[in-house]
């Protein structure tokens, strides 16, 4: 099974159009005011807008207001919705999209339980654990605590770079892997060589499995 490949916190033009260029199956767009990676609902609906056919948009939230959900679905064309937050099962629900839920790993956090708690999910996205922060900490985890008969469904983000994503998809298999931080100059603008050399990562580590 191929690992595909989601950009997230993408904010301009220019870098949706270098993930899109590079092979991202998707981009994430993050609707939380406190990250350096927000975006607007006008900025979210223009670069939408840009994207060819056939790229998945992922809307990220966290411990958002439903209204405010409900309100940016309408108007944002997404495809997926991730909940980043300490969302229950029934928040993250009823917006007419399937959803992804982030586990942010803990010491004592069960991935067996997780998954059948949020099993209404269509993956769980397993981020790295700072307190107070709700993601992009550029930290990896363990990921040998990953269960092995989960590791094919997941979506594994947390720290993931150009150095160690080929690595990471050799060792799990993945289904998917979400990257921000470690595919940018800065916080919130895209590095388009960093971009291409980590969906070639990705795609090296695909190839050695078929």
């Amino acid at each position: 099974m191929r690992t595909r490949v989601k950009i997230c916190g993408i904010t301009r033009r220019e870098d949706a159009e270098a993930a899109v260029a590079a092979g991202a199956d998707a981009i994430g767009l993050v609707f939380y005011p406190p990250s350096p990676r927000a975006v607007t609902i006008e900025q979210a609906a223009r670069l939408v807008a840009a994207l060819p056919p056939f790229v998945s948009v992922v809307g990220l939230f966290v411990n958002a207001d439903r209204d405010e959900i409900r309100r940016i679905v309408q108007r944002v064309p997404l495809d997926l919705l991730q909940f980043h937050g300490d969302e229950p099962p029934a928040e993250c629900e009823g917006y007419g999209r399937p959803y992804l839920k982030a586990v942010r790993m803990r010491d004592g956090i069960d991935l067996l339980e997780q998954r059948k708690r949020y099993s209404g999910a269509a993956a769980l996205l397993l981020d790295s654990y700072r307190k107070g922060v709700p993601g992009g900490t550029g930290a990896t985890f363990d990921w040998q605590c990953i269960p092995a008969e989960i590791a094919p469904s997941i979506v594994l983000a947390g720290g993931l770079d150009v150095d160690n994503v080929e690595r990471a998809v050799r060792l799990l298999r993945p289904y998917a892997v979400d990257v921000s931080g470690g595919v940018e100059r800065e916080k919130g603008i895209k590095d388009a060589a960093k971009i291409a050399a980590f969906i070639r990562g990705v795609e090296r580590a695909n190839r050695q499995a078929d």
